[in-house]
């Protein structure tokens, strides 16, 4: 399918002055915040106290006896916050008169066909999603919106939480969800997720050697638009995501409700971008399952999709 322009790099910002980053410093950020064995550590050094007066260790406890008394910042702080029902219900169990009116939604759909013809598999037999993104990036939180639609076609999400992208970086504060501590179960695929770091670009998990393998040799050109950026998403090892599916700027101030009140609506931009994306996703993730569950896979909206990804080339260069 077409391929847009739009950039997923890892966490890129701008620059001090507001300014966008020039390409050196962009592929500087993207390499000092990529996935590898030299990831920075959740803390980044002791620190040492060599001396300190009796004055300032009493005004210490002081503080912190007054933090305890009035209630200082604490773990709830930074609790995860159980997505609504109402938005999972929209977003998991879109009209299928919804799916089938938005098609692709006019959505470049961002595949990219993997070389060899061996389908990633479980331990037990089943097709592996791997997705590879952390909570701060801007472009892995429009990628979630679709990811837990298309996903839930194939199987069952629990424990998911709202989340919003940095505040800090590009399209910031995006609404979308964290797959942290979910879980997913399905008879048909294994999905296989990891996020990296947290909101404030803190480690939060750390990739399997599976995970890292597979992030390693695609997450690059010509697999993608760019080395080590978010998000990324290895569909069997059949097919990768080339960019991120659609801008977050479509979802700019929009909050978790609103995004999903909108779903409804075959004609609103933000559904193209949800509904359009997540059928493609699911048409390359038939295409995987040999078209199981036919449930799924054997309507005329998926199977013409999926017409379309079988004509794609393993890019060369």
């Amino acid at each position: 399918m077409a391929q847009s322009t739009q950039r997923k790099p890892a966490g890129r910002s701008p620059g001090p002055s507001g300014k966008p980053l020039t390409k050196k410093q962009r592929r500087s950020q993207a390499a000092a915040r990529s996935v590898s064995v030299n990831a920075r550590p959740a803390w980044q050094s002791p620190t040492v106290i060599t001396s300190v007066s009796v004055g300032i260790i009493a005004v210490v406890l002081i503080i912190i006896v007054i933090i305890n008394q009035v209630g200082g910042p604490s773990s709830a702080a930074t609790a995860l916050t159980p997505v609504p029902k109402a938005v999972l219900t929209a977003v998991e169990q879109p009209s299928s008169t919804v799916v089938d009116t938005v098609g692709t939604g006019g959505q470049s759909g961002e595949m990219v066909k993997l070389p060899g013809n061996t389908v990633l598999k479980d331990s037990s037999g089943k097709p592996m999603i791997v997705y590879v993104g952390a909570e701060y990036c801007p472009f892995c939180a429009a990628e979630r919106w679709i990811m837990v639609m298309w996903l839930s076609r194939f199987g069952t999400f629990s424990n998911l939480s709202e989340m919003q992208s940095s505040s800090t970086d590009v399209y910031p504060n995006t609404h979308t969800f964290t797959f942290y501590k979910s879980k997913y179960t399905s008879s048909v695929i294994d999905f296989s997720p990891v996020e990296v770091q947290d909101r404030n670009q803190n480690t939060l998990q750390t990739p399997t050697s599976q995970q890292e393998s597979l992030y390693t040799k695609y997450d690059q050109p010509p697999y993608t638009v760019e080395a080590g950026g978010f998000p990324f998403l290895d569909i069997a090892n059949v097919f990768s995501l080339y960019n991120t599916s659609f801008s977050p700027q479509d979802l700019a101030n929009l909050s978790w409700s609103q995004i999903a009140a909108k779903l409804s609506d075959p004609s609103d931009p933000v559904t193209k971008d949800i509904v359009g994306n997540a059928n493609i996703l699911t048409a390359a993730t038939c295409i995987a399952t040999g078209d199981q569950p036919a449930s799924v896979c054997s309507s005329s909206t998926i199977q013409n999709i999926e017409a379309t990804l079988n004509t794609l080339k393993v890019p060369t260069s």
